[in-house]
């Protein structure tokens, strides 16, 4: 094996780059004044008052890395704008304010100030704990889907919700928070329901023209102001844009809006609705792409301004600044990816942020109700559920040396967090470059953002002297043991099955075995690319299939999207990705058909069978790319197993397989086997389950 060269060690460095000096200047809100410019704006978790404890170290850990506002999530008010099942925060009654006092008290401690988003989500709440009945502006169809309406709220009715919002917001101070939001964004509250013509069908004074739809977001915001203005500031979440046309709130009404309420709030926090168009994949938008709908309120208003665009480089923030387009620098997503990222801007170790990719796997915790994770970060969601730091670990157990086989997501982490304990670090890549399954996706359409994954790990081990990189190396099971290292851990990934077997079919499709016209998204990604009428079987689920779709497309195959599900793509609907997946699709001119599977293949001919009548037909077309399952590379790993009696001579002491080489996943999935590795080895072994959980019984 022959050494990467190159290798060096570089300390901390402490002085910041003069040119990010307007980033660290505090900003006045109202009464309080945040320490610098860095804003994290409220984003959902999975976590909420379900686990109170998880979700304030989370909080707590933002505010160490140097953010100066931490902010909540969504805040029930009221039980009649229950959003279950999704856990968000909650402000029903007095019992609820110890959970964010805890929030706000982990967040003070670190000098940052805590910011709580209000909220009454009306129909599109879903109230199926409540089980009260669903309230809106006017008589409608809940927004999700639930078997169900929203009854027309009556002029009692908008009373009790000022009121409820006004006692939550006094609660929320009694909490500790420095800012208490009123919410008018994402189409998911009564403040932006009221706004939208679609939604307010009244006549009274509160529906019809804008000044009347307005009526009710000026009201609470004075509410607001005046049940806790003098010690906490007040923001406006605000939505320049649905992109719905005439059918929602644009632009041009959104300036009317903003120059009714321009001096009303203590700070504008505005971005575009609905959510999945605030938080869009890199795949479909760059960084600071919301600057368009949002630029004009900074010239309407005199107060600070906040807005996202998934920022990650310091001198797109700085230039966000000096054009006068934000005030302060607000991240959901970046700050997930990196919550130090303010913290290695300040000490002048910008090569260290820990860029956001864009997947959205972290929107994919609350979709699915579970603890927030990220790909980039695999400790978040684990700050108190394992002690778990984002920059800090345990220093080495011994001086055993590690050989780490396979330079992707998951040998890179597990590699890079060995080192950073002071381990003796071999990690052996066989093919020529290092960063394995990222690699190859990052050259797919619209995926060149995930190449980050690589490219921080790579930056990081190369600071580290006691880490050896070994590309152009296979090794067999005698090479291994040969190496004499204590500690061998196999990430060698994964290969895409060609015969089909996956989710809706237990055995290989006839035809697809042996078929010269069967590719699956590795060719794709090796360059060995199908031509004439192609047919992307899809059951997966997720990106894959509709980025082979796309990238078979744009180099002029006529294209055919196929699964036996009744959508496209079913799971990157957790991801936000789904409308934006079926435009692209349909802008490309990619045909879709569900609810379809492939009973054979032969000559030139798919049969096709519905899944739910039986019905077949046939679909002429020249290759099929088949997107179903994967199987882990793990053969090494199988014959150390069947050579451990050969261990002891070797002085190998143990032996894991880790990330896709184990189980085929997500990325996200590689990357947090390889901290886990990294985290466990030599510890102590967890007695009964490996966390920490959230016990409460009243």
């Amino acid at each position: 094996m022959a050494a990467q060269a190159g290798r060096r060690h570089r300390g901390l460095s402490t002085m910041r780059d003069p040119r990010y000096d307007i980033l660290f200047e505090p900003v006045k809100i109202g009464p309080v004044t945040a320490k610098n410019r860095f804003f994290q704006v409220p984003h959902c978790n999975g976590m909420g008052h379900a686990m109170p404890l998880a979700h304030a170290a989370m909080r707590e850990m933002k505010a160490e890395g140097g953010w100066a506002v931490v902010s909540t999530e969504e805040c029930e008010i009221h039980p009649s704008g229950d959003l279950t099942p999704y856990v968000e925060a909650r402000l029903w009654d007095d019992r609820d304010i110890p959970a964010l006092a805890l929030m706000c008290d982990k967040v003070h401690a670190h000098g940052a100030l805590a910011a709580l988003e209000l909220t009454h989500n009306g129909p599109t709440a879903s109230n199926l704990y409540s089980r009260e009945v669903l309230i809106a502006p006017s008589h409608q169809p809940t927004k999700y889907g639930y078997p169900h309406q929203a009854r027309a709220m009556t002029k009692h009715d908008i009373r009790e919700y000022r009121r409820w919002h006004r006692e939550a917001a006094i609660r929320g101070r009694r909490a500790g928070m420095d800012i208490i939001y009123v919410y008018a964004a994402h189409d998911l509250s009564l403040a932006m329901h009221f706004l939208q013509r679609r939604r307010n069908q009244r006549s009274d004074e509160y529906g019809g023209s804008l000044e009347n739809r307005v009526r009710l977001l000026r009201e609470v915001l004075e509410d607001t102001k005046d049940a806790v203005g003098d010690t906490c500031a007040v923001a406006l979440r605000f939505a320049t844009e649905e992109l719905l046309g005439p059918g929602g709130v644009e632009r041009a009404e959104a300036r009317e809006i903003v120059a009714m309420l321009a001096e009303l709030p203590d700070l504008w926090d505005v971005n575009v609705a609905a959510w999945y168009n605030d938080s869009v994949p890199s795949r479909f938008a760059a960084e600071g792409a919301q600057e368009p709908f949002i630029d004009f309120v900074k010239q309407t208003t005199s107060k600070p301004v906040v807005g996202v665009g998934r920022f990650t480089s310091p001198d797109t923030m700085v230039s966000q600044l000096k054009r006068g387009v934000l005030d302060m620098i607000g991240c959901a997503r970046p700050s997930i990816a990196d919550p130090f990222l303010p913290r290695k801007v300040e000490q002048g170790r910008v090569d260290d942020i820990r860029e956001c990719i864009g997947c959205n796997i972290c929107v994919s915790g609350d979709m699915t109700i579970s603890p927030i994770r990220c790909t980039q970060n695999p400790t978040m969601g684990e700050e108190w559920r394992k002690g778990w730091h984002p920059e800090r670990i345990a220093p080495k157990r011994s001086a055993a040396r590690v050989l780490v086989v396979g330079g992707g997501p998951a040998g890179l982490e597990a590699a890079r967090a060995l080192g950073q304990r002071g381990y003796e670090v071999s990690l052996a890549e066989a093919r020529k470059e290092l960063g394995g399954r990222v690699t190859r996706e990052a050259r797919l359409p619209g995926l060149a953002e995930w190449a980050r994954v690589r490219d921080w790990r790579v930056g990081q081990i190369r600071k580290l002297a006691n880490i050896a990189v070994y590309l152009d190396s296979v090794l067999t099971a005698q090479d291994v043991l040969d190496f004499g290292a204590e500690h061998v851990v196999i990430a060698t990934g994964c290969h895409w099955r060609r015969d089909g077997y996956g989710r809706s079919h237990g055995a290989a499709i006839d035809g697809f075995v042996d078929g010269a016209r069967i590719y699956t998204p590795d060719d794709l990604m090796d360059g060995h690319l199908p031509e004439g009428r192609v047919v992307v079987f899809d059951d997966d689920g997720f990106y894959h299939a509709g980025i082979a779709a796309e990238a078979l497309r744009l180099r002029g195959c006529e294209v055919a999207y196929l699964t036996p599900e009744d959508s496209v793509a079913p799971w990157s609907q957790h991801t936000l990705d789904y409308r934006h997946i079926r435009k692209r699709m349909a802008k490309l001119g990619i045909e879709a058909i569900v609810s379809h599977d492939i009973v054979g293949y032969a000559g030139s001919t798919l049969v096709l069978e519905n899944v739910w009548d039986h019905q077949r037909r046939a679909l002429a077309c020249d290759a099929v790319v088949t997107v179903t399952a994967r199987l882990p590379d793990d053969a090494l790993y199988q014959e150390l197993l069947r050579r451990e009696s050969d261990w002891p001579a070797a002085a190998l002491q143990s032996l894991r397989c880790i990330g896709d080489a184990e189980a085929p996943g997500l990325i996200a999935h590689a990357v947090y086997a390889g901290h886990r590795y990294a985290r466990e080895l030599e510890e102590p072994a967890a007695v009964g389950v490996p966390f920490k959980r959230h016990f409460h019984i009243e």
